[in-house]
């Protein structure tokens, strides 16, 4: 093959001869050429994917691992917040066992029942009994908190088969006398006021005297007509320092105008207990106990009730 090359100077033309071997390579080497610009250029492209696909893939990694901890420390936080509520709700019934143990150990005193018969302190059960699965292992341990609760829960069973027997008791015959509403609420003194109409002390009018007032010394006893449990102590507009106390049957009594209240609410009295001290508190014009009997919520005549201590000694 002659190629011609031509001078833009001169004009003068020269004539070379090149052979079809040269022309192939020449063809080769330019082909080569491309070939390897194009393989750079597709490796260039798949690096950068590559990258970029790593990067995309690293940062939704990072993102799942931040919702994840964030999850576990919410978790974390309900849990703490739960074991906290669960751990005062165990202090509650703890001390409402303890109350409850008071109360029951008081009332099996106040009816007069055998003190080992029902006894209400917590003690240690004996447990035992044939082993079925000796190989399985070392035994299963609940969490603290998991056995403490199944533990207060037994006491709870306990308490409630006690009580439930205690009830049955009460309402026969062995808490009848006890809780029969009967004597004067004085261990010295004498009566000051009837009940029904009278002339009001403080107003000189006619007026409705919803109990009886027995008059006596400063600071005496005031005693329980009858066995039951104390549902009033403290101060009442009227009344002043009063006592109300359940005696079942939908009966109920009251001691007002008292110096000072020796028991509390829950507390569980016995007939002739000494309930207050005698004072002037309230609405009173000098040291007195007013009393009243109550039938479902309202006032009856105590009268009928302060004369039945003969019939309850005889009983």
């Amino acid at each position: 093959m002659n190629i011609i090359v031509i001078s833009e100077k001169t004009g003068v033309s020269k004539n070379f001869r090149v052979s079809k071997l040269a022309i192939f390579l020449m063809m080769l080497i330019v082909a080569g050429g491309i070939a390897a610009a194009t393989l750079w250029s597709s490796n260039g492209f798949s690096n950068a994917a590559l990258l970029k696909s790593a990067e995309y893939g690293i940062t939704s990694l990072r993102h799942e691992v931040t919702q994840q901890r964030q999850l576990m420390t919410n978790n974390k936080d309900k849990a703490e917040q739960h074991l906290r509520a669960l751990t005062m709700r165990m202090s509650e019934i703890q001390a409402r066992l303890m109350r409850l143990d008071t109360l029951g150990e008081r009332l099996v005193e106040v009816a007069g029942l055998p003190a080992n018969e029902f006894e209400f302190a917590s003690k240690d059960v004996g447990l035992g009994g044939p082993s079925e699965n000796s190989d399985m292992g070392e035994a299963f341990q609940k969490p603290d908190f998991i056995q403490q609760l199944d533990d207060m829960l037994y006491e709870l069973e306990l308490r409630e088969e006690k009580i439930a027997v205690l009830e049955k008791l009460i309402r026969g015959d062995k808490f009848t006398n006890e809780a029969f509403i009967a004597g004067s609420p004085v261990e010295r003194g004498w009566k000051s006021s009837n009940y029904g109409r009278r002339t009001d002390p403080f107003t000189g009018r006619l007026a409705w005297h919803k109990g009886v007032d027995f008059a006596g010394k400063q600071g005496s006893n005031v005693l329980a007509v009858a066995g039951g449990v104390v549902t009033w102590s403290g101060y009442k507009k009227g009344y002043g320092n009063l006592v109300e106390i359940n005696h079942g049957g939908g009966y109920s009594t009251r001691y007002g105008h008292n110096a000072e209240n020796i028991v509390a609410v829950g507390e569980v009295v016995g007939k002739g207990d000494v309930v207050a001290k005698m004072g002037s508190t309230g609405r009173s014009t000098g040291p007195h106990v007013h009393f009243e009997v109550l039938l479902n919520g309202k006032q009856v005549n105590p009268t009928q009730y302060i004369r039945r201590v003969d019939v309850a000694r005889k009983n």
